[in-house]
């Protein structure tokens, strides 16, 4: 029988026995860290740290892991540009880094692998791996590091395959515009491009957004109108095969099946927006009709929310507005027949000098400004601005969802928010001065009018996903929208705008005409023609209204009472 030892001696035996394996374990861990790069590798750390910053494009902090021999090879700019070019090549939309491999030697090189997880437009998504190469401290770059999977020698190419363009459609689905992109088709005739917009070449500016799409500087775009705002949806998913292509020859990275775009339905009336088109006659300015029910648009002819401009007298209808809220008027108030009146030391007189008053519904018929511009004053800058933007002044006009509007900046309808002196709020209340509108602006002016006081958003689509996701706002009270309607139609009645009447129905609407200033090469002559702006804001049937319009020619060669109100009445006409 073996001597048992004693027990201090025992636990010294058993401690070393466990002792001596674990630290066999960590000499040979370290001996083999040491040789292939354990966690903890000061390449490995740069490799991911490398990925890392290349997954949220922080091309500062990729360059600063290059060794100096690299850096003196190639500029931060530079370093840079290969990358954004490399992007918009493959389409990229963006770089997940896995971690960083043991590293290896190759051609002379210690070598990181790094698994890529790449995610594109075009090519859809795929895996590459990215060796970088260390010496000498650092990533020793070249050119082919731009994008995950190139060998040395190697460079990135696209060949591209667009899909078919889907139409855009009238209201009844009747094809607006239909075709390929560079042979885009119009079923209906040329005026309908005013709404659904060109095909074309992008500007410069455009061309790095669209190149990401894997759409390339040769290739048609939308670059106006819906073709334009909706040219995402429309162009569909390019297609085609990525390469890495060198001397030698290429190999395929990825590849993708080009995907057809959506048809968009719009809410236009050909009918209505041949009509527009056809009343614009080619003239500088711009129409826009609206569903006086629920603001949806049924035409957009030439500059129809675009350029605004001074909207002379057809402002009247938001100037009463916010007078008849503060009771400021009624509409059996009587006034002086003057030809003038002072307001905050200056004279602002009638039109062409003209001598008019008696009560507010003649005022509002013959679009009296020495009865409107005291109003300004009176009513004050913070109801007078917060009655304008409640018909939608300083906001963009709602002819899409949000993200479109914002991406598109379409013009908006402006009145500053400290108008300024009596006399600045004098001038602004007869729609001159800094006001400035569009054609859709006073357009759903009108329709707010006709809709019991509501202004409704004025979609220009169907597509529930492009809609405005806007809400209906209540400007005023029925009581005043009532009040209003009745003003309107004595101006086509009896006042500036009876060549705004029409047969089929009974129309209300109000007449405009901004003074821009002396025609050029006559400011120095006594009294120097005018370039003046003519506007026509209305809606009919008056009693149960079906159609909204504002119309605006720039420029005009007479006032609005004699040039856009009949522009109007055509398109009215053919509208009902």
């Amino acid at each position: 029988m073996a001597k048992r030892l004693p027990p201090e001696v025992e636990r010294r035996r058993r401690l070393i026995t466990r002792t001596v394996p674990l630290a066999i374990v960590a000499i040979v861990a370290f001996v083999v860290g040491a040789a292939v790069g354990a966690p903890g590798s000061p390449q490995k750390e740069a490799a991911n740290r490398f990925a890392e910053a290349w997954a949220r494009n922080d091309f500062k902090a990729m360059y600063e892991e290059l060794n100096d021999a690299s850096r003196e090879k190639v500029s931060p700019g530079q370093f840079a540009s290969a990358y954004r070019e490399a992007e918009q090549t493959a389409t990229l939309t963006g770089l997940q880094a896995g971690s960083a491999g043991d590293p290896e030697s190759g051609n002379g090189a210690t070598l990181v692998p790094v698994p890529m997880a790449v995610r594109t437009v075009a090519f859809g998504r795929f895996e590459e791996q990215l060796s970088l190469p260390f010496a000498d401290g650092g990533v020793a770059w070249d050119p082919s590091l731009a994008f995950p999977g190139l060998r040395p020698g190697e460079r990135l190419e696209a060949e591209i395959e667009l899909a078919p363009r889907a139409p855009i459609l009238a209201n009844n689905g009747t094809p607006l515009a239909a075709g390929s992109a560079d042979e885009r088709e119009h079923p209906l005739g040329d005026s309908m491009i005013d709404v659904v917009g060109e095909i074309g070449m992008p500007s410069e500016e455009e061309l790095p957004r669209l190149a990401r799409r894997g759409f390339g500087p040769e290739t048609p775009v939308g670059i106006s109108g819906l073709e334009k705002a909706l040219n995402a949806r429309l162009a569909g998913t390019p297609g085609g095969t990525l390469k890495a292509v060198s001397e030698s020859g290429s190999r395929t990275l990825a590849q993708s099946e080009p995907k057809e775009g959506a048809p968009v339905k719009t809410t236009i009336d050909p009918e209505i927006q041949e009509a527009s088109v056809n009343a614009l006659a080619g003239r500088a300015g711009g129409i826009a009709v609206l569903d006086a029910r629920n603001g949806d648009v049924r035409a957009l002819a030439g500059q129809a929310y675009s350029a605004p401009q001074p909207p002379g007298s057809t402002f009247k209808i938001v100037t009463t507005t916010a007078a008849l809220q503060k009771g400021l008027v009624s509409l059996d108030d009587e006034f002086e027949y003057t030809e003038g009146v002072n307001v905050g030391g200056r004279f602002i007189e009638n039109a062409n000098g003209e001598i008019c008053g008696g009560t507010f519904r003649q005022a509002f018929a013959e679009s009296c400004n020495a009865d409107f511009a005291p109003l300004g004053p009176q009513i004050g800058n913070d109801a007078f601005v917060a009655t304008a933007e409640r018909f939608g002044f300083n906001s963009p006009p709602t002819l899409y969802s949000e993200n479109l509007v914002a991406a598109l900046e379409p013009a908006e309808s402006t009145i500053p928010q400290e108008i300024g002196s009596e006399v600045d709020l004098g001038v602004s209340a007869i729609g001159q001065g800094e006001v400035q509108a569009t054609p859709l602006e006073m357009a759903s002016v009108a329709q707010t009018v006709a809709n019991d006081g509501v202004r409704e958003p004025t979609s220009v689509v169907k597509n529930a996903k492009l809609r405005p996701e806007a809400e209906p706002v209540r400007v005023m009270s029925k009581k005043i929208a009532d009040e209003l309607t009745e003003l309107m139609v004595g101006v086509v009645v009896e006042g500036t705008g009876t060549a705004g009447a029409i047969t089929e129905a009974q129309v209300a609407g109000k007449t405009g005409t901004a003074e821009l200033g002396p025609k050029p090469g006559t400011e120095n002559e006594e009294n120097p023609p005018q370039r003046k702006d003519a506007w026509f804001a209305a809606f009919a049937p008056a009693e149960k209204p079906r159609l909204a319009i504002g119309v605006l020619l720039i420029e005009a060669e007479a006032a609005g009472g004699e040039v856009a109100a009949p522009a109007a009445a055509e398109v009215l006409s053919a509208g009902l």
